[in-house]
Parts: structure tokens; sequence; C-alpha cells
């Protein structure tokens, strides 16, 4: 199932994707508060409300073939994008790992990435190859400190990853906040869509 919110003919189409036992009404919730009528949201839903039964940090094997089937989604909503730098993709949580493990997979130019607490996918002291650059895409990462699922240090590779092939990033680490999406992560958002 995919849910869309927003207009079909805009100029900007934001892909988010939900966490785990979260769904698309979860997700879409961000869209609502970033409150930006002229702009597309699409929210796939992962059977059973998770994209992958292990955490993000375990053997990439051991969440196999739900991670290919989850990549394969997010595949197939951006190609109907025309211009992938007319696209911002996103999420939250477990949602966010599919996103960034997405956009490491498949470098380009996008409009925007938007990690909301994540990170790519694979066990500590790994990271993938990237075989291509960002192109001046403008990456947002926020997170807190500590996070139960998501380490911080996982999303500062991740951007240090991003920045290294050419994304323009930007971190933002809130010390013990709770597993959620701030104002402040809401606004940086919005800024990232409203500057495409």
């Amino acid at each position: 199932m995919i849910e869309r919110r927003g207009p079909a003919d805009t100029a900007v189409t934001v892909v988010l994707l939900h966490g785990r036992g979260r769904d698309t009404s979860d997700v879409l919730g961000l869209a609502e508060r970033m409150a930006l009528d002229d702009v597309a949201f699409v929210a796939p839903a992962a059977e059973g409300n998770s994209w992958w039964p292990q955490s993000f940090l375990a053997p990439v094997e051991e969440n196999e073939p739900w991670l290919t089937r989850g990549l394969e989604t997010v595949d197939a909503l951006v190609r109907e994008v025309a211009d992938p730098a007319r696209l911002v993709l996103g999420g939250f949580s477990q949602g966010a790992c599919l996103a960034a493990e997405y956009a490491v997979r498949h470098p380009r130019r996008y409009g925007g990435l938007l990690l909301y607490t994540g990170g790519f996918v694979g066990p500590p002291g790994t990271a993938p190859v990237v075989g291509a650059g960002f192109g001046g895409t403008p990456a947002y990462l926020g997170t807190s400190d500590p996070d139960g699922w998501v380490p911080v240090e996982r999303v500062r590779e991740t951007a240090a990853l991003l920045e290294r092939h050419g994304a323009r990033v930007t971190v933002q680490v809130f010390p013990g906040q709770d597993h959620l999406v701030n104002d402040e992560e809401i606004a940086a958002g919005r800024a990232l869509i409203r500057a495409i």
C-alpha cells in the first residue's frame, strides 16, 4: 500500500519511509507538521509495519530478502519522479535507515535527503562502497544522543560518508531527546524542501 498526500502535479515530491512498528499515517504526520500544501508526499507501507526483522546493524544477510524488497519499493517510487533533483528521500528511524541505504546504493543529485534518526545499513566497522557522487545534494540528519535504536556514531558515519561523496550535510544532535522528531528537525526539513 502507498499513501499519497498533496497535489499530483507538483514541482517537488517527498518520499517518506516509516519506522519499525509505525505506519504511513505516522510518517505522514511529519508532512502535516511541515505544512507544505504544494508538495506531494508519498509514503509506502512495509509488510507488518517493519522493513526488515533484525537491527539495521545486524549482518546484511540476516535482513534479507526484506532489505532488498524495501529497496525495490523505494526504487519504484524514485523512478516515478522524472527529475531526481526534485525528489526528497527521507524517513524516520528504520525508514531513515532504508532511505540512507537506498541513497548510498544509488548516489546522484537528489533534491535532498531528510534522515531523522537513521544511517546506512550494516554492522559496526563496515561502510558501503559508494560508486558515484551526490553532486551537492543537501542532506539533513537529526538525531538524539543517546538513542536506543540508532547509535549517534552511525548517524555521524553516514553524514561523513555522504559529505565525502559530494553531499552538503547538516547534522543536529539533540542530547537526551526521546526517539522522536522535534520541532527544530521539522523546521529543518521544511527549509530543505522549500529550497528546491
